[in-house]
């Protein structure tokens, strides 16, 4: 019997799905190009946030948000209108892909910068480029570069990472980087035993088995912004209308608050770009502040 892929709306997974004995299912450039054009076709009709992919001949990886909670048929369309072109281009009889699609949940942004780097670094580890943005059939030129891209949330991708250079130097001390992935009732993870009780939390209200104290419990989880800005407002006795971001201290404190509003009420980095104190930022700059607050701040 198969076993349900775990997942939940807004889970971020890396996926990859191989050609059948390992063979070649991306033979050309143009088969390349179909899989990209099934890729947005299918992202745009169920919902899903792709942010990074990599095709290689024998396989493909992506790196994607369950945003709508649509991921299985999501796949189901993707591997089978593949499947059904390569036959009636290539013939042959059985099937074309090894298996089902293989997903690992991501447990943070942390995580999810390490799964976006090994996935672009796929066709320099085999040498068919020096640069992950020179290999033709990932998304590794498509970030930083001005314009909105067709396929991946790269305005997203740009938030974690700060900058252009940023994201390079990222991914290529990266490039022997094997996943940090651990075994666990939800299949394997990419991340650390600690983030398991939550997935299990989240993926058991998807599914309804999760009783009603469970999900107030899940409700919990986070804080509500309001009591996180009341809170901070206390701490450092000042307005966050108050502070002067054109300040050393001003933007220390404004770096700090983001972290506060990611970690404690748990909000994205579009969410917090709403915020007064962080209008006036580009979206794109708010991972690389995330991070120089979190150096600053006491861990725990």
């Amino acid at each position: 019997m198969r076993v349900p892929r775990r997942t939940y709306e807004g889970a971020f997974h890396h996926a990859m799905n191989r050609g059948h004995d390992g063979l070649p299912i991306f033979r050309t450039g143009a088969d390349k190009r179909v899989f990209l054009e099934l890729l947005e076709k299918n992202m745009i009709l169920t919902k899903i946030r792709v942010l990074a992919y990599c095709i290689m001949d024998t396989h493909y990886h992506l790196v994607i948000q369950n945003g709508s909670g649509q991921m299985p048929r999501f796949f189901k369309q993707l591997n089978g209108q593949y499947a059904l072109h390569y036959r009636k281009v290539h013939g042959g009889r059985g099937y074309v892909f090894q298996n089902r699609y293989q997903t690992m949940l991501i447990q943070d942004d942390a995580y999810l910068m390490l799964a976006i780097a090994y996935v672009l670094n796929n066709p320099v580890k085999v040498q068919l480029a020096s640069l992950f943005s020179d290999y033709p059939w990932s998304s590794g030129s498509e970030y930083f570069r001005g314009k909105a891209s067709e396929i991946v949330d790269a305005e997203f991708v740009e938030g974690l990472f700060g900058s252009g250079k940023e994201l390079a130097a990222f991914v290529r001390s990266r490039v022997q980087l094997e996943l940090p992935t651990i075994r666990s009732e939800m299949g394997r993870v990419i991340g650390d035993q600690g983030f398991i009780p939550q997935a299990r939390r989240l993926t058991d209200r998807r599914s309804g088995r999760e009783s009603m104290e469970r999900r107030r419990m899940r409700d919990k989880y986070f804080d509500p912004q309001e009591k996180v800005l009341s809170e901070f407002e206390q701490i450092n006795r000042r307005k966050v209308s108050e502070i002067d971001v054109h300040s050393f201290t001003g933007k220390r404190l404004r770096s700090e608050l983001l972290v506060l509003l990611k970690e404690k009420a748990g909000l994205t980095y579009r969410e917090i770009s709403k915020v007064d104190l962080f209008a006036d930022l580009e979206f794109s700059s708010l991972g690389g502040i995330y991070r120089r607050g979190r150096r600053r701040m006491p861990t725990g």
